[in-house]
């Protein structure tokens, strides 16, 4: 008996799913991007209001004060969701597993001053608590939210400022001990030039509005503290003076913020286009914030780099200023 194996083409009847199609308009193909994200925000059917806040359903577009006819329009560039996010992230974990074995193989550490270990530790340490408090405030924004396009990178980014508070953790257990990690809390806790940070981070912790609290963590707190601790310390004046293995070993944290700033700014930007009250309101948040902000780091700045420390957050204001222009906030 002879089998006659025939190719046929089948040809599918639609490209994509229906609530994906509404969004991208007619029958495309769609991108796994597209299909994890739109459509997935639950709209209808409540059966209960919450009741620790009767006052809005489960989940609601009334918590912000950002109107938006379409909360889709707030996309990632970055197309990221579990799949691609998890990729990305495994990568950059491997590369940051082989500077470790590649600084702690060569004792790299070691090499560093007295005075450079403990300047680097002063600054770095206490910065996971405040990583601490970007994680929270991320997940609140995605907790409180509205928009699958928008509460699910916020998960992913409070998932990545947990990863840089586990990265500083690690630097500081390889250059000390547990004590180590005692003493950048105490700092945290007590030393006069953390307490305008740690206020400011306490005090978004109970913002309640997600859209302000997106601005004044991701955009604003964010925004100079990157570029000052990551850039200027550790880049411009850690490395030069011998001790390169603290850059490479916090290399994620640079690479991380360029990275999501690119979907902070689409955010702000498409939020900002859709009404002159929206663009309004984030450019006073963004102002708001980014002062507080700013005279929060300002003691933080000159205990890190002395007298230049203050041109060094001046030029960071800058440089967020000039993200905030590009996307349409232009004071």
């Amino acid at each position: 008996m002879n089998i006659d194996l025939q190719a046929r083409e089948i040809t599918p009847l639609r490209h994509t799913y229906s609530h994906v199609a509404r969004q991208i308009g007619g029958d495309k193909v769609a991108s796994r991007y597209q299909e994890a994200t739109f459509g997935a925000q639950p709209m209808a059917n409540f059966h209960y209001r919450p009741t620790w806040d009767p006052a809005f359903e489960l989940f609601d577009k009334r918590r912000s004060r950002i109107v938006l006819a379409d909360w889709y329009v707030l996309k990632d560039p970055r197309q990221f969701y579990y799949a691609t996010w998890t990729m990305t992230r495994a990568k950059q974990q491997d590369a940051m597993e082989s500077n470790f074995q590649f600084v702690e193989q060569r004792g790299m550490l070691s090499l560093m001053s007295d005075a450079l270990r403990d300047k680097t530790l002063e600054i770095l340490m206490p910065l996971r608590h405040a990583a601490w408090g970007a994680n929270m405030n991320n997940a609140a924004i995605c907790a409180y939210g509205y928009g699958t396009a928008f509460t699910a990178p916020a998960m992913f980014h409070a998932m990545d400022n947990l990863g840089v508070a586990q990265y500083l953790t690690r630097l500081g257990l390889a250059m000390g001990d547990a004590q180590t990690l005692d003493d950048g809390k105490q700092r945290w806790m007590e030393a006069p030039e953390w307490q305008g940070l740690r206020r400011l981070v306490e005090d978004t912790l109970v913002i309640e509005d997600p859209f302000e609290l997106f601005v004044a963590q991701n955009l604003a707190i964010d925004g100079l503290l990157y570029p000052l601790v990551y850039g200027s310390f550790v880049d411009d004046h850690v490395a030069l003076q011998g001790g390169t293995a603290v850059a490479m070993l916090t290399s994620f944290m640079p690479e991380w913020h360029a990275e999501s700033a690119r979907w902070i700014d689409a955010v702000v930007k498409a939020a900002g286009a859709e009404s002159d009250a929206n663009r309004d309101l984030l450019r006073g948040w963004a102002s708001q914030w980014a002062d507080r902000a700013q005279a929060a780091l300002s003691p933080i700045a000159r205990l890190a780099l002395g007298e230049p420390g203050e041109a060094a957050l001046t030029e960071a204001r800058e440089q967020l200023q000039t993200r905030l222009d590009k996307a349409g906030l232009k004071a």
